[in-house]
């Protein structure tokens, strides 16, 4: 037998898997402070803070006092400190600068990457960031400018200008040598773009196709011409789905004359992606931005208290509509038991289907033929998922009410019968309705996660109280005379 072969068919080898339990991650950043609290010399400090990541140091900057991080700042190069507080939160990174002499936070400043540098520089006061704005070199000054010329909302704002550029008029050798020679300054290398006589973009060169290239090779021949690119005016929105699409550490970005002005890194793609889910989340709740810890009650309240609102006001429909159904709900008192299952199962069949649609939404080449077969395969769901919990349900209220309320065997069951019924018809009304509110409001230019959130458990609540009602009316008191 093969021995390749042996190693499958033998089971009674020794098993080569490891069953002991994973070692406990240590403490990194315990041992971070531990240091810098220790009165070790400056030297000591930065050759034992020099084996940690700086990720675990700028996590352990944060509890420790002023006092403590001075130490930290006067015993660690600029370097270094520029790649900590890379890592900080902006607000906190803006708390540790604004804690050193000023000469020293634009060195710390001026060696970051400057997108990273626009964010912290946003959270200090206008004076603080004039006076180091005034330290820093003119062009790094220039691409703060830059960055900072663009909305928040705009993917220009999260571009950074650390990049290789060569023209496409240079040979391999030769674009070797500028690649080398912009290194020291632009650590995103792994492509190269290009730019044409007018610099004009015209394409990129991935590092290792420059590597194993002939010197003879022509440049032309080796540069991309369809690389995926970005305007720095798009909003994030719109092209959030191109930049996912790619898995390119790199992305261009271009003014409106197609000329480079910086690149989109893939930490930047993953950072974009991750805020724009959290705002579809806040928006599904009804938030219209995002709050902070140290947000006022009265600016919370503006944000939230509108939709609220609104959503009272729908609930006294449903309240109205309970209403009329006084007469079925007296004859028979029991049922009102179970309304809040149906209620919360429709709801939750719905949010479902909405959250599914808005992630769908997203994609701008949707067909009509597509969107149609999308709201008939949610109520599929809607309705299989209401078949096995209607069953359940029957089998188990139907129990409920003859072992523990004492009721007869056929009126249990009549009753769990109808319970089912609903909670499988609102299921699927509910899961359609949760694909289709979206779909509408995307029609009429409106953002459907901001206004199908608060929508969708109102309307769920009076799709359930209307067929649970009806049913309850027809089933058990005019057919079965209950």
């Amino acid at each position: 037998m093969d021995e390749r072969e042996d190693i499958f068919e033998n089971s009674d080898t020794e098993s080569v898997k490891d069953d002991t339990e994973p070692a406990e991650k240590p403490d990194y950043v315990a041992e971070i402070v531990g240091i810098i609290e220790s009165n070790a010399s400056p030297k000591v400090l930065r050759d034992k803070l020099s084996d940690y990541h700086d990720n675990d140091i700028a996590e352990a900057l944060f509890p420790l006092s002023p006092a403590l991080r001075k130490k930290v700042y006067r015993v660690l190069d600029v370097d270094t400190l520029s790649n900590i507080f890379g890592y900080a939160d902006e607000d906190e990174a803006a708390v540790y600068l604004g804690e050193m002499d000023l000469k020293k936070a634009a060195d710390v400043i001026g060696h970051m990457d400057s997108d990273i540098a626009v964010d912290i520089l946003r959270e200090l006061d206008r004076t603080k960031r004039g006076l180091i704005l005034d330290l820093v070199d003119d062009d790094f000054r220039r691409d703060v400018a830059l960055l900072a010329s663009f909305d928040e909302d705009e993917i220009g704002s999260r571009m950074t200008t650390n990049y290789i550029v060569i023209h496409d008029n240079l040979t391999v050798k030769g674009a070797m040598s500028a690649l080398i020679e912009q290194a020291s300054e632009n650590d995103n290398i792994s492509t190269l773009f290009v730019l044409d006589d007018q610099d004009v973009f015209c394409g990129a060169i991935g590092l290792k196709e420059l590597i194993i290239a002939r010197q003879s090779t022509p440049l032309e021949e080796l540069i991309m011409t369809s690389y995926p690119y970005v305007y720095g005016t798009e909003e994030i929105d719109d092209c959030i789905e191109k930049l996912k699409d790619y898995s390119e550490d790199l992305i261009p970005v271009l003014d409106n004359n197609n000329m480079l002005l910086g690149v989109i890194t893939s930490q930047s793609i993953i950072e974009v992606v991750d805020e724009e889910l959290g705002e579809d989340y806040a928006r599904l709740a009804g938030i219209i931005a995002e709050e902070e810890l140290e947000e006022p009650l009265k600016d919370s309240m503006k944000k939230r208290l509108p939709w609220l609102t609104v959503l009272m006001l729908l609930a006294l429909i449903v309240s109205s509509v309970v209403g009329v159904f006084e007469k079925v709900i007296s004859q028979l008192t029991i049922i009102m038991f179970f309304q809040s299952m149906i209620l919360g199962m429709a709801g939750n069949s719905g949010t479902q289907s909405l959250a599914v649609t808005i992630r769908i939404l997203m994609d701008e080449n949707l067909t009509a033929k597509q969107k149609s077969m999308h709201v008939l395969k949610e109520m599929k769901v809607g309705f299989s998922n209401g078949l096995i919990l209607g069953l359940c349900s029957t089998l188990i209220v139907g129990l409920y009410i003859m072992l523990i309320k004492g009721q007869a065997a056929g009126m249990s069951f009549a009753i769990s019968g109808c319970v089912g019924a609903s909670l499988l018809i609102a299921m699927t009304i509910a899961a359609a309705v949760g694909a289709l509110i979206p779909m509408l409001f995307k029609k009429i230019n409106i953002d459907p996660a901001v206004a199908s959130g608060p929508l969708i458990s109102t309307v769920s609540d009076l799709i359930s109280v209307v067929t649970y009602y009806s049913m309850s009316w027809v089933l058990l008191i005019r057919v079965m005379g209950l």
